[in-house]
């Protein structure tokens, strides 16, 4: 039902899909990042853009990916799909080389816990770059 696909951020098509999802998901809540940046995927229902994730080099830790986005609709909720765009851009990161992937979460549950089923774990970095109440998650990806 679902299919998932990397995506060209570049796309201007592709960048206005994702910074719709975007706002569907984040309600202004979070700025818009570049999509022209780092690697992005789109999840798909039929032809309908249900859901995103990106990755960028991260500036936080050495050889790393950062997972920088992630946003589901709430109608699609509940179908995995944050699980699912975490191991494609898991995969995207070992092919660059890149030994592990970092992100963090504040006041998110649901993303908390999807990152502890896909094998994050919690970490301290060494300049925290978020808030006071910020979890930080490392997975290693060799």
């Amino acid at each position: 039902m679902y299919r998932i696909r990397e995506v060209d951020g570049h796309d201007d098509e592709i960048a206005d899909a994702l910074a719709d999802l975007h706002q569907l998901t984040f309600f202004g809540g979070a700025p818009i990042p570049k999509f022209d940046h780092g690697h992005w995927w789109l999840a798909f229902c039929d032809a309908i853009p249900v859901a995103f994730a990106g990755v960028v080099p991260s500036t936080h830790a050495v050889n790393a990916g950062y997972f920088c986005r992630v946003g589901v609709l709430r109608k699609h909720c509940g179908n995995a799909l944050q699980l699912r765009l975490m191991r494609a851009l898991e995969s995207r990161a070992r092919h660059n080389g890149w030994g592990c992937i970092v992100s963090d979460t504040t006041d998110n549950l649901a993303s908390a816990n999807n990152f502890i089923r896909a094998g994050y774990r919690l970490y301290r970095p060494q300049d925290p770059w978020a808030w006071p109440n910020t979890l930080y998650w490392r997975k290693s990806i060799k």
